[in-house]
């Protein structure tokens, strides 16, 4: 009888079994895509940061509110429907090519690159959506030196990207010859 058991709860899908990668990625991609927009809303709507601006931080880091209407460091600029729809339209079609990536990917690392890129892009594609500019909040600065204004969305694509090419020096690929 206990034998039984034991397989029902086998059965239940209560296995010990470690879950698939892609899963991990999709862990990944929602809660960056969770913790930006959780972000933007709150200093947008309830701290109202746009009122307050700048907010200094530390000698180095100020908050602030920046639209950024355009891709990375504001290049391309879209201002009007025409650049905001084909803006959003290009960042949909490289996240379903990044979806069908982690959906193939064989490691766990790699799963979680691809998913914090895959958050990080519909964060800002949802700003772009609903605002027609992604919202930038973060600005690093010391002495002279200006780094462009950022979000939680940017930092997940950044450390998505850098595990990716982390990946191959952490844990060589095995030799196939």
């Amino acid at each position: 009888m206990e034998g039984a058991g034991a397989l029902a709860v086998k059965d239940a899908g209560m296995s010990k079994r470690a879950a698939p990668p892609r899963v991990w990625g999709a862990r990944a991609a929602l809660a960056a895509f969770a913790l930006d927009q959780a972000n933007k809303l709150w200093l947008i709507y309830f701290y109202h940061l746009g009122l307050r601006q700048p907010v200094r931080l530390t000698p180095f880091l100020d908050l602030i509110l920046a639209k950024n209407s355009g891709i990375s460091y504001s290049l391309l600029s879209a201002h009007g429907a025409v650049g905001r729809w084909s803006l959003f339209a290009l960042a949909i079609a490289a996240t379903a090519l990044l979806a069908l990536w982690l959906w193939h990917t064989g490691t766990r690392a790699s799963a979680l690159g691809l998913g914090l890129i895959i958050g990080g892009a519909l964060g800002n594609a949802c700003d772009r959506l609903f605002h027609g500019y992604v919202a930038d909040f973060y600005h690093f600065h010391l002495g002279g030196f200006s780094w462009y204004v950022f979000n939680l969305a940017d930092v997940a694509i950044c450390a998505g990207v850098a595990l990716l090419l982390l990946e191959p020096l952490i844990k060589p690929a095995k030799d196939f010859s």
